[in-house]
């Protein structure tokens, strides 16, 4: 984590912030830009998550051991008898041929603490994909933001559902705001504070236990999922 942080002054930080968000706009597939533009308008609440997980048992012993999602950690999660939580996120990654180590990494957070607690932000974006039935298609990952904005109130999150949602159809936007929208908002607000959770050590337990454990409210009908 250390050697891949970048140390900023407040005007830099600043700089990086306005370049990378005029950056992404003109070309939204820029996962780095959008990376840069989290790390630098999000850390106040990185600071709220961070002190979060230092009064949760389950998050102090995540910021103990430090996991990573990369392939190194959590390849036995392809292990995982059916029905589990490993084997649903094995199978998600599998079929859409998804690898864990593809994240770009955390540069620009002052101290290594809040680099960790940005990075497992990063990296925990799939497993909240497996626990809350959501699709990786545009609509799918707006509404993923929504909760991952009521979860965390990092500025970035709302400013991805705003410009997702100006790319929708008009179909889209009607399926969006009318189902999605609700739904997301809801889901976000009722479930356990999810950055205080050890994902990987739940892997072997039923994947709808571990959804009414952590009051995860039950995923979207299929039939109200945006086709293809």
């Amino acid at each position: 984590m250390e050697g891949a942080r970048v140390p900023l002054k407040g005007w830099q930080q600043a700089a990086v912030a306005l370049g990378s968000a005029l950056g992404a706009l003109m070309d939204p597939r820029r996962a780095d830009l959008i990376a840069a533009l989290g790390e630098t308008t999000g850390k106040p609440a990185f600071q709220r998550v961070l002190q979060r997980m230092k009064n949760s048992s389950e998050g102090r012993e995540v910021l103990l051991e430090h996991p990573r999602v990369v392939s190194a950690q959590v390849s036995h999660a392809w292990d995982s008898p059916e029905s589990t939580f490993g084997s649903a996120y094995a199978r998600f990654m599998g079929s859409r041929n998804f690898s864990p180590d593809d994240r770009p990494p955390v540069r620009f957070m002052d101290t290594d603490e809040l680099a960790y607690v940005a990075t497992r932000a990063r990296e925990v974006h799939d497993f909240w994909h497996v626990l809350f039935g959501l699709p990786t298609n545009l609509i799918g990952e707006s509404a993923l933001k929504v909760i991952e904005f009521e979860q965390m109130l990092i500025p970035m999150r709302a400013l991805s559902v705003v410009g997702g949602s100006s790319r929708f159809s008009k179909k889209q936007r009607a399926l969006f705001f009318q189902h999605h929208l609700p739904w997301a908002v809801e889901a976000g607000v009722t479930c356990t504070d999810l950055m205080c959770v050890y994902y990987e050590k739940h892997f072997h337990e039923n994947l709808e236990d571990v959804r009414r454990k952590w009051g995860i409210i039950p995923p979207l009908d299929p039939k109200g999922k945006e086709p293809g």
